[in-house]
């Protein structure tokens, strides 16, 4: 940026053009120069952009309005005892023989002489979480984030006056991380709604929770971008907001200066675990859809596809004649899918859904998404340099966790969970990750998989000397081990270039 020191005033002339420019500087530049007098080398100025536009003098009265209807969310959670893998938690021992003479003494005594994960076992521990949330019905129907309430056994919600009321969790949603909850109570409460309208960049936003555990906290500031995926999940669409939120604002609502929920706050961006300027929301056109199905049922029923799917690059868009870099090109269809069924191929670029644009593969997904299983759709595709539509009678997407290894459905090219394992799978080939493997997209936290050191983007190249090249493949290598009585399935595992390595992953049972 230049410093406007370094523009200096013209200097002194007897030229024509000098006079022009002199002549024009005694009027103000208030119309003097136009095309017809300026001298070569000279050119005008468009006016520039004046707004005449006024920050609100307080938020006041939108905080004494909505207020009363944000809550804290307090979840009762069960915390599990970590089995370890050396008996009695003694490292240094996790290869000792279950008949050495020593085993059953650290097994026995171990811990800290009260048995606790030994032969005895302790008592059961709880543990306690806070996060927000906000009623969207008179009889008690509140809004919260799926993470919040997850693996809770009891939910407690305080008022803004401070009363206390007993709730049930109606449903949860893990892909779009909401939970609607209800208290039963012989009394009226306090409700917002959810704003019709998408906020626009640079709209005032006010964010309403309990921080920390600093219940009936406000905070203001602006959208500052919308459209956001930070890989929380496949429907990714926050709303970026600068308003300060922190641990605990987790489910509570973003407001416009009308009062109603454009957003509910559910993750931040911050390198020091406090709040930096970036947090987002779920958008309120989302929200709206999922709590809908929540309430109705308690569970989120989604359509399915069954492709593998990546996004339309310049150099793609051009090697197969698009003139938009749109769409999503489909690298595979899955087994048993949809897809398949209806005659879409490897190759295809799906442009549209029932007419409307898709922009990329996760709007593809959000777009499906939307859809109930058995929905006959109209897919635009684009093969072999023509645009042709294929009529998709969509499935039923499963909820995450459900495709483990002892069901065994999940397609050699799909992903899957394995629930043995505590991680999530896709075919190295069908993701781009290379011609051979399995690999890890995601590891759940505390799973056994976790505590052997497999991380997202490891790929598994063999299990007990067997090369893998599918989820399938992993699935049924787990089953192979636990039918033969195996405690742990060998993994031969790259890691990006380095070499390969052997993993002995413990397989959980039950």
């Amino acid at each position: 940026m230049r410093d406007i020191r370094e523009i200096k005033a013209p200097r002194r002339s007897r030229s024509r053009g000098a006079s022009v420019l002199a002549g024009a500087v005694a009027l103000g530049l208030a119309g003097a120069l136009t095309a017809q007098t300026l001298v070569p080398g000279q050119f005008a100025l468009a006016d520039p952009v004046r707004v005449d536009a006024a920050a609100p003098q307080s938020f006041a009265a939108v905080v004494a309005g909505v207020k009363p209807a944000v809550v804290s969310v307090r979840v009762r959670t069960e915390v599990q005892p970590k089995m370890m893998s050396a008996p009695g938690g003694m490292p240094g021992f996790e290869n000792l023989p279950s008949d050495h003479p020593l085993y059953r003494f650290f097994r026995r005594f171990g811990e800290d002489g009260r048995g606790q994960g030994g032969e005895r076992g302790g008592p059961k521990r709880f543990g306690q979480s806070q996060g927000s949330g906000f009623f969207i019905t008179d009889d008690g129907y509140l809004v919260t984030n799926e993470h919040v309430v997850s693996n809770g056994t009891e939910f407690t919600i305080v008022t803004d006056d401070g009363h206390e009321y007993d709730a049930r969790l109606i449903g949860s949603d893990e892909r779009t991380d909401l939970a609607l909850l209800k208290v039963d109570a012989d009394t009226k409460f306090t409700y917002v709604e959810f704003a019709d309208d998408a906020p626009e960049v640079g709209e005032w936003v006010v964010a309403v929770g309990n921080p920390f555990g600093l219940g009936g906290s406000v905070t203001a500031g602006i959208v500052s971008a919308r459209g956001r995926d930070i890989g929380a999940g496949p429907y990714d669409d926050f709303i970026q907001i600068d308003a300060p939120v922190n641990r605990g604002n987790s489910g509570g609502p973003a407001f416009n200066t009308k009062g109603q929920v454009i957003g509910v706050n559910a993750a931040i961006f911050s390198p020091s675990g406090g709040n930096v300027g970036i947090a987002f929301a779920i958008p309120a056109s989302t929200a709206t859809d999922i709590v809908a199905d929540l309430r109705d049922d308690g569970t989120v029923v989604r359509g399915w596809l069954g492709v593998q799917i990546q996004p339309v690059t310049e150099d793609i868009a051009e090697s197969i004649g698009l003139t938009e870099a749109k769409g999503a090109i489909v690298a595979e269809a899955q087994d048993d899918s949809p897809a398949l069924a209806a005659g879409v191929q490897s190759g295809d670029t799906i442009l549209k859904v029932d007419g409307k644009t898709v922009d990329g593969p996760r709007d593809l997904a959000r777009k499906i998404a939307s859809y109930p299983p058995e929905s006959k759709v109209d897919l635009s595709i684009w093969r072999d340099g023509k645009e042709k539509t294929v009529v998709v009678t969509l499935g039923e997407l499963k909820e995450p966790g459900k495709l483990a290894a002892r069901a065994g459905k999940s397609g050699d090219k799909g992903s899957a969970f394995v629930e043995e394992l505590g991680v999530e799978l896709a075919s190295a080939k069908a993701v781009g990750a290379g011609e051979r493997g399995v690999v890890v997209t995601d590891v759940a936290p505390d799973s056994t998989a976790s505590e052997k050191g497999l991380r997202r983007g490891d790929v598994i190249l063999e299990i007990a000397g067997r090369e893998v090249n599918a989820p399938r493949d992993v699935a049924e290598a787990v089953l192979a081990a636990d039918e033969k009585g195996r405690k742990a399935v060998l993994m031969r595992v790259q890691r990006g270039d380095a070499a390969t390595r052997f993993v002995a992953v413990p397989v959980a049972r039950g």
